[in-house]
């Protein structure tokens, strides 16, 4: 449809890409046809934008080579620098019980939440009772589906094939990296669309499930985790573990953000490095010999386990 005139017309291709997004038309078609597969999971919670505005001078008013977070077990607050100085604020936030979004129907009901919870960023938030009213408080949801083509002619890519969370903030990269992945099979296949699109249904949902469930975990790991002194030593000893055995170690979290490690493997990765880790924290007074000796003896001798 044409949305200036609102002329309707017909187009015929051989090839269709349903890159529409998460609540694709290609998709809600296709979920008319048998054996087509289809689940849509909402976590509990919803977000709302909130902001920080830059300083009068135009700089940020908070460290701005990082990512803020204020973790309170069942909801967060997180806040993302822009080049002009101000921050993006996100609440995540139940969607019903005691500290939920039913619960904030008011300006002094909002003010005394944050007051509770968040009091630092108060003084730094002058619009946070207009944001909060003016801004929507939408559903967070996982999308999955397969067959993700039809008859060889109809293929979808992006948030209509997989949408996910945005935890671990790879949604847009995952749809790139379809994209990516469609141009290096048409090299392969010389665009053999029968080929093409076989190996790219079957290899490539396997990937996008995975950072479905990374992103799941995230969630828990930045709501629940961060505060948590025991977390925050792992992080550290994996930083120093990276930078100690540059070739031989990469936490997940660097695969699935600063490489082009395929998801599914840095989900495998998930559950070694958890088995690492409770030898490494079972080292007596780890806290004080976290870059010691037997932190690189218990890291050498998981390597030659998985050798």
């Amino acid at each position: 449809q044409d949305t200036v005139t609102g002329v309707e017309y017909a187009v015929e291709e051989n090839q269709v890409f349903g890159a529409d997004g998460a609540f694709s038309a290609i998709r809600s078609s296709m979920q008319r046809l048998p054996r087509f597969n289809y689940s849509q999971q909402y976590l509990g919670h919803a977000y709302k934008e909130l902001s920080i505005p830059a300083t009068e001078g135009g700089g940020h008013r908070m460290e701005k080579h990082a990512l803020h977070i204020w973790p309170r077990g069942q909801f967060m607050l997180i806040a993302l620098p822009n080049l002009d100085g101000s921050f993006t604020c996100t609440l995540f936030l139940p969607f019903e019980g005691p500290e939920s979004f039913e619960n904030l129907k008011t300006e002094a009901q909002v003010m005394a939440f944050f007051k509770k919870y968040f009091p630092d960023v108060v003084p730094v938030m002058p619009t946070l009772v207009h944001d909060f009213f003016a801004n929507p408080a939408p559903g967070l949801a996982t999308i999955r589906c397969s067959p993700w083509h039809y008859r060889r002619r109809v293929l979808l890519l992006g948030d209509a094939a997989h949408a996910i969370v945005p935890f671990f903030g790879q949604g847009m990269n995952a749809g790139f990296e379809d994209c990516t992945i469609l141009d290096g099979l048409m090299d392969k296949y010389d665009e053999d669309w029968d080929a093409i699109i076989e190996e790219f249904d079957t290899h490539r949902a396997e990937d996008a499930n995975a950072i479905a469930g990374l992103a799941l975990m995230n969630f828990i790991e930045m709501r629940d985790k961060v505060a948590d002194a025991q977390f925050l030593l792992r992080k550290k000893i994996e930083a120093y573990l990276h930078e100690r055995f540059p070739k031989d170690f990469r936490s997940v979290y660097s695969m699935v953000s600063f490489s082009h490690v395929p998801y599914s493997i840095a989900l495998a990765e998930v559950e070694q490095h958890r088995q690492l880790f409770e030898k490494i924290l079972a080292i007596e007074n780890v806290e004080q010999r976290w870059n010691g000796p037997e932190v690189e003896a218990a890291f050498k001798a998981w390597l030659k386990e998985r050798s």
